[in-house]
């Protein structure tokens, strides 16, 4: 059940003065001039999933909304950086070397699913020991597959696993609809086959179809950059360069313009109406454009992108069912202190993973 806190506002002031006091403590100098290289991509998935676990704070974990507020507004732009650059690395990575479609999936499925099965297996008995919940075994057995039909909050065995089964979908139909000659197109039929399962109204998806509506352009749109990003090398170099050589006094009142106009639409971000899906994109190409100009890297939302997978795996039942913190302690703090604890059991879970996964290599 959602968890009742006191004085939500001052708690929030605290805890955004905690939370830039450490991302000002974790700057770095940028190493590459790269427009998207590798260490961007994390930076983005640690803000991604920074942004989605405070949003599951202040708006599913707690009773009064006002806590974390602005800073819980984010979640919808989380979800599509996840989509992006998931299409965009799996495009990149494609388009340098193809792999067949059974390559593919050998490659790619034990790096989703190993983690995915630990987690669930480690959730389903403690529910069963320590809360003495049961469920159906065709529950169980379709969790496994990856199928999570529900996003219930407090019944399901981990809600945000619907995702799980929206991005293990593009997974699937990657490697059959991607055409090393012909990124834009590939793009276009994921788009496409998204829209046509969605076109379908599955019965079986009815109680997620509304969450799938809002992110079907992210991951096509992150394969077709991909293949601009490609295939118009030397343009990128040059802009590259051009950012390089642009001075503090433009890049500086850029960077608060783009901020600015970032903020703007994840306020007014028309949650409930058809354009929410094209708000959040705007937001999401907004944020990729102020991270490529900053001049630094941000050590803090690196970590949490390195881990970000596992974060996503366990954040929630953690919070939700296993509180340690939120009822004992201030929520300023409870929330401050549950990050490097998140971070330190997902270092745990992607280590066990990494010698699970060389065994089997």
């Amino acid at each position: 059940m959602p968890i009742d806190i006191l004085n939500p506002v001052s708690s929030t002031y605290i805890f955004a003065v905690l939370l830039f006091v450490g991302l000002l403590f974790s700057l770095k100098k940028k190493e590459s001039t790269e427009l998207l290289p590798p260490t961007l991509s994390q930076e983005l998935k640690g803000f991604a999933m920074l942004a989605i676990i405070l949003a599951h704070i202040g708006y599913f974990l707690v009773n009064d909304h006002r806590f974390l507020f602005p800073l819980s507004i984010f979640a919808g732009v989380g979800v599509d950086l996840f989509l992006f650059l998931s299409g965009f690395g799996l495009a990149l990575s494609a388009l340098r070397k193809k792999l067949s479609p059974r390559d593919f999936y050998r490659r790619h499925l034990p790096k989703l699913y190993i983690p995915f099965w630990i987690v669930l297996t480690v959730l389903f008995v403690a529910d069963f020991l320590l809360l003495n919940t049961t469920r159906s075994w065709s529950y169980i057995v379709q969790s496994f597959f990856g199928f999570f039909p529900h996003a219930n909050l407090f019944t399901d065995i981990n809600s945000p696993l619907w995702y799980f089964t929206f991005i293990l979908f593009f997974y699937l139909i990657f490697p059959i609809l991607f055409f090393k000659q012909r990124p834009l197109l590939s793009a276009v039929l994921m788009y496409v086959g998204v829209q046509s399962v969605m076109f379908l109204h599955l019965p079986i998806l009815k109680n997620v179809e509304h969450l799938y509506l809002l992110h079907t352009v992210a991951f096509p749109l992150g394969v077709a950059v991909a293949g601009l990003y490609q295939r118009y090398s030397k343009n990128r170099e040059y802009i590259e360069s051009q950012i390089k050589k642009v001075s503090m006094w433009i890049l500086v009142p850029s960077m608060l313009c783009i901020t600015g106009i970032f903020s703007y639409f994840a306020y007014f971000s028309g949650v409930g109406t058809p354009s929410q899906q094209y708000i959040s994109l705007l937001v999401t190409l907004l944020l990729l454009i102020l991270f490529i100009l900053k001049p630094f890297r941000i050590s803090f939302f690196y970590l949490l992108g390195i881990y970000s997978y596992e974060l996503y795996l366990i954040h929630w039942p953690l919070m939700s069912r296993y509180d340690i913190l939120y009822s004992h302690l201030p929520a300023w703090l409870a929330t401050t202190l549950y990050i490097p604890l998140l971070l330190g059991l997902a270092w745990l879970l992607h280590k066990a993973v990494e010698v699970m996964l060389k065994k089997k290599n």
